[in-house]
């Protein structure tokens, strides 16, 4: 009898556990663990179409990406402009670090590069390129002076970017608005 009424309790508490765990809420029983969203991809330089164009203050550059693709993707927040063979590149204001903006298909997103302060600056070096990124692991377009409207070298001294911006216009409010 002793053993009998062990299996009847063992049995009863299998039969008490099954029951336990049919009436437990959908959410808890035997649901896989949710997905993390998808990810925004990062844009393939492929799908890029990068513009700069000298602005009518001679100081500023306006520089453009558009995402030509069928889908929303990402490219660094921090546009990298660099100038002719000189080392460095253009330092970002307000100061940050690298993360991803999107850009969504057929989108152009914009900053301003201000190049230099002071046009009569006597330590502006002169070049003739700038080159510029969306991603600091891509390597970005090439404007000579003359692409960008310039029919003379590119003064440059502590040049500074806009992160990028959805208009034009943002983009010359937030430099205006960091270097005055």
């Amino acid at each position: 009898m002793r053993i009998r009424s062990f299996l009847t309790v063992s049995t009863a508490a299998a039969a008490g556990a099954a029951l336990l765990l049919a009436a437990a809420p959908q959410g808890l029983a035997a649901q896989p663990a949710a997905q993390p969203a998808a990810k925004t991809p990062v844009c393939k330089a492929k799908v890029l179409k990068l513009g700069a164009k000298q602005s009518k203050d001679a100081r500023v550059v306006h520089i453009s990406v558009k995402n030509t693709g069928a889908r929303t993707c990402t490219i660094d927040r921090l546009p990298v402009v660099t100038f002719g063979d000189l080392d460095g590149a253009a330092l970002p204001v307000p100061s940050g670090e690298s993360g991803p903006y999107k850009v969504g298909p057929g989108k152009t997103v914009y900053a301003a590069v201000r190049t230099i302060a002071d046009l009569k600056d006597p330590e502006a070096r002169r070049v003739g390129t700038i080159t510029v990124s969306a991603n600091p692991n891509l390597n970005g377009r090439t404007f000579t002076a003359k692409q960008l409207g310039s029919s003379t070298k590119i003064k440059v001294w502590e040049p500074v970017t806009t992160w990028w911006k959805p208009s034009k216009a943002a983009a010359d409010k937030a430099l205006k608005k960091e270097v005055g």
